[in-house]
Formats: structure tokens, sequence, C-alpha cells
């Protein structure tokens, strides 16, 4: 069965809920969805997860309720007291989902005692909270005076993060006598605008024509962002800038800061004037990544870091860079730009615990393996190579099983009896400079085997008795003592049979098998009986 609640904070629910019987009681498995709208306020609550899932409020603390974490951010919380799914920190659609359709965050739900586990889907949707803007606030055209009426020119789109009706919808050009725009619909429903000359330029009458170009979002209500482009009427142009060389490689180490130079291009036009001025841009070969990651100054052409670098991710940014002079009919030039990235050490090296044995019978053998252990290093070369280790005081052992598995070994004999438990400290350390650590702690549990012998304090017990005691009487209590646990501690008292003068010793004295108490069984007289031994086993 579906539901659908509309909360007055637009958040939705609807839950499915799917009951498995067999033989034997299961958990239900519940997958409960919440539609939620990006950037909530911190503590906002999404619903009462626990009236949902038909929990009790004052059983969570007990049953230990707690909500996975995703991609190590925490993003929602449980309250405990309440029940409620709420906000920890805002969540931002497009950093977390990019350009997608939809987007969700699956989290898991987990409470003990029973142990139970619940599947949430919220599914995160878009606001209107981004504006389109251009990759470049200005557009250059050179558009030469002889072109006619009805060309068209390509000019760069605008871009909105935000997805749908939200998305960028239409385009509209500031007046202008020369010029207009047609709006184009590409395959993924992005919209484009191409210039189109409506009327034919004359350089001597104007030789500037500046224009406005605005992207407005379908958003309620809808934002706006807007570029300029700058149409210049030039003269004939017969000379294409060149690049001092026609590729360059450059190494830029991870984490340089931004802001700070790559490389300056140089290109020069043997052309005059304005056919000489040169304008910088990236070609249709240089990928969106690329774009985004560095800055180039269309007009210096310097190539600066825009956002930080990051070695695990991309190691090598190839580039084609187009040199365009500002003459009629412009020409172009290209080079092509190659930055390899330099890794650092700027990665933990990471444990993880593949398999884990505990607890284990104190017999264990030497050599038996308790635990696998895997480390990884995400930087290179001697950043990436790691050294694992434990305490050499531990009676434990690493052993590499294949490239990053480690077996944690049994090394000596273990004495429960010693040391009922060990806390085991895996460290694992990178060789970088400096270098890097992390460790991981397990707790290896031993448990009893019956390896101790049951042992009286005494070896030899003297025990007073008075003449003409009363049969029955409690002579006195021994007690043996067995270091073992449980069953292997628990003790059974028993006389030895002997006779003395005809007499079985069953027929002088009886001991509690339980506690050790030995019992007279007859009046003993001590003109006779001076002096009597017993043996006393226990097992």
């Amino acid at each position: 069965m579906d539901s659908i609640v509309r909360a007055p904070n637009q958040i939705l629910r609807y839950v499915w809920m799917c009951l498995l019987l067999s033989a034997s009681l299961k958990p239900v498995s519940t997958v409960t969805h919440y539609s939620i709208p990006e950037e909530m306020e911190e503590g906002s609550v999404v619903a009462n997860l626990a009236a949902d899932l038909g929990l009790d409020v004052k059983t969570l603390n007990r049953r230990k309720m707690r909500l996975d974490t995703i991609a190590s951010k925490k993003y929602l919380d449980i309250n405990k007291e309440t029940g409620e799914l709420y906000v920890v920190q805002k969540i931002d659609r497009e950093h977390l989902c990019n350009s997608k359709l939809t987007c969700f965050l699956k989290l898991d739900a987990t409470i003990e005692y029973p142990i139970r586990m619940f599947n949430l889907e919220i599914e995160i949707i878009d606001i209107n909270d981004n504006a389109p803007h251009f990759r470049r606030d200005t557009m250059h055209l050179d558009i030469s005076e002889s072109t006619l009426a009805g060309e068209r020119f390509s000019l760069n789109n605008a871009f909105d993060p935000d997805i749908g009706s939200n998305s960028v919808k239409s385009y509209y050009l500031s007046d202008s006598t020369h010029f207009s725009i047609e709006i184009q619909t590409g395959r993924d429903g992005s919209k484009f605008a191409d210039l189109i000359l409506t009327k034919a330029l004359d350089r001597e009458e104007q030789t500037v024509h500046n224009l406005i170009l605005t992207a407005v979002d379908g958003g309620v209500p809808a934002r706006s962002g807007t570029a300029s482009i700058i149409v210049r009427v030039l003269d004939t142009n017969d000379n294409a800038p060149q690049f001092d060389k026609d590729s360059y490689t450059i190494n830029l180490t991870e984490n340089a800061p931004i802001g700070s130079l790559v490389m300056k291009l140089n290109a020069t036009d043997k052309d005059e004037g304005s056919n000489s001025d040169i304008l910088y841009s990236y070609s249709l070969y240089t990928s969106e990544k690329t774009q985004q990651t560095f800055s180039l100054n269309p007009d210096s052409g310097e190539i600066r870091v825009k956002e930080m670098i990051n070695y695990e991710d991309f190691r090598i940014y190839d580039m084609e860079i187009i040199a365009t002079d500002k003459g009629a009919n412009s020409l172009s030039g290209k080079c092509k730009v190659k930055i390899l990235i330099t890794d650092m050490n700027d990665n933990h090296p990471e444990i993880s615990i593949k398999s884990f044995s505990s607890p284990v019978k104190e017999d264990i053998p030497v050599n038996t393996v308790i635990a696998v252990v895997s480390v990884s290093d995400k930087d290179s070369g001697e950043n990436g190579q790691v050294d694992i280790h434990i305490s050499d005081d531990l009676p434990f052992a690493l052993k590499e099983s294949s490239d990053n598995y480690y077996e944690l070994l049994v090394s000596e004999p273990l004495d429960r009896e010693k040391v009922p438990e060990f806390d085991i400290t895996v460290t694992v350390t990178d060789r970088g400079n400096p270098p890097l650590s992390d460790n991981e702690t397990i707790t290896l549990e031993l448990l009893d085997v019956n390896d101790n012998v049951p042992q009286f304090p005494q070896t030899f017990y003297t025990i007073p008795v008075m003449e003409n005691n009363a049969p029955g009487a409690l002579l006195s209590s021994l007690t043996a003592i067995d270091p073992d646990l449980h069953e292997n501690q628990y003790l059974v008292y028993f006389i030895i049979e002997k006779e003395i003068v005809n007499i079985s010793m069953s027929m002088l004295f009886s001991i509690n098998p339980e506690n050790g108490n030995l019992y007279a069984l007859k009046t003993f007289d001590y003109e006779i009986e001076k002096e009597t031994q017993l043996l006393l086993l226990y097992r």
C-alpha cells in the first residue's frame, strides 16, 4: 500500500512496506521514501521517523537506533528522544547530484534488540537557488563590414546548475537595429542562442556594437544572468596569430593555491591595429572538467588554477587554446597544453579489518589466523607505500598474505587466567615526507578451557573433634579453588573409601558434594578413637 503525506514544509512522505512471512519469524523489511527541498535549514524536521516505522519512541535509546552516513557527510540524523528525522547540515542538490534529473539519498536506519533495518530513500527536490550564468561575462565578435545580412554567429550559452523548469528557459537580446537572436534547443533540452545579423554593418558609421544577452530560467520567481556581446566592425585581415610553440608541457603540484599562475601563453600577429589584437579561448576539444579547473584570461593568455586540484582524481589535463585576432573575418591559431599533476602526500593510509574472529579459545594453536587486515593509500610512489605494525609486547604477529593484505597470527601460547582479553592496535604509516598514519584497534576475547587442576589451599588438615559429639554435626568446611570459569570451575567433593578397624570411612563421615562441608555420622569416643585420617577428593 502506498501513502503520500504533504507536510506544511512541503516534505513529501510515502512508504512502501513489504512483509515477508515464512516458517520462522523474520524482521520486517521497510522502504520509506521522503521528498524534501534542498537547502532546508539545519535542525529542520523531515518527519517523525519513529511514528512512520511504527516504533516506540521510548525504546529508541535502549535499542541503539542509528542512521548511516553518506560519503563521509552526515546530512540527516535521528532525534532519539522524539523519533524525528531532522537535517544536520544543509543539502545542496547541485553539489550532491550535479546535473542529474533525480537526486536521492539512500540511508539505512538500524535498531537492535531485536535487530531491524529500515531502508530510507530521501529525494532531494530542486529549488531555484541558482541563477543562469555565462562562462564568460564578455563575448567578443569580430565581424567584417562586408558580411551579408542573415549571417549567424554562435554565442556562448548560459549554464544553470538547477534542473527542469528551474534551468535556462530563454534568452533575450537588448534592442539593436542590426542584430537579433534565434534560440535553439539541444537534444538534452539545453537552450542556445545564435546571433543573427539582420542589417548590413557600416564601420564608418559605427565601429562597435555593444549588446546585452540575458538568460532567464523558468523558476518562480525567475532568475537571470547577463553577458556582454561586443561586436567590432573591422577591415580585411590576412594574417593568423601564431604561438611560440605548437605544444607545451607543464608540471604542476596538486593542491596548488587557487589563483596561482600555471603559465602565460604568447601569440603574435603580423597584422597591425585591431587585426593584431588577440583573444585567447578554449577550443571545443577542451573538456568541461579542464575549463572548470583552470581559468584562461582571454586577453593576457594567463592560465591560472581555478579550483583545488587532486592528483587522485585527475593526473593529466589536456587543453587546446585558440588565439583569435580581432580583425574582420578573424583568423586564429592553436596550440596544445598538457598539464601533468605531481602527487603530494595528502592522503592518510587506510586500514580495513576484513575478517576477525573473537572470542577464541585460550588453547588456540600458535600460527592460527585470527584476523585479515587490508591497507591502502590513495597517494602514489613513496607517498602511497605503507608499513604496518603492532606492539612488540603482544603475543601476535603480522604476516603479509598478498599485496596490501596481512594475516594477524597468534605467535605465542595464550592463557586466559593471565590475560583474559587483548586490545590489539594495528598501525599503518606511509613513507611520505612528512609521513601520515592511521590505526585501528580490535579487542580479542579469550574463552576458557579446562586447563587448570583444582587445588586445596593445604595438602593436610587437622580437624579437632570433641568426643561424644552428636551424629550429623558439622566438623569443618573444606574449599578447593579452580581458576577456570563456568562449568570448568564447578567442583564435586567426595571421600575416598577407606576401612578403619573393619569400619568403612563412609560410616564415619559424610561430605556435602557441592560445598565441601564435612559431617560426623557417629559419636566418637576419645579413649577408643584418638585420630582418624580420611582422604578428600574433588573433581
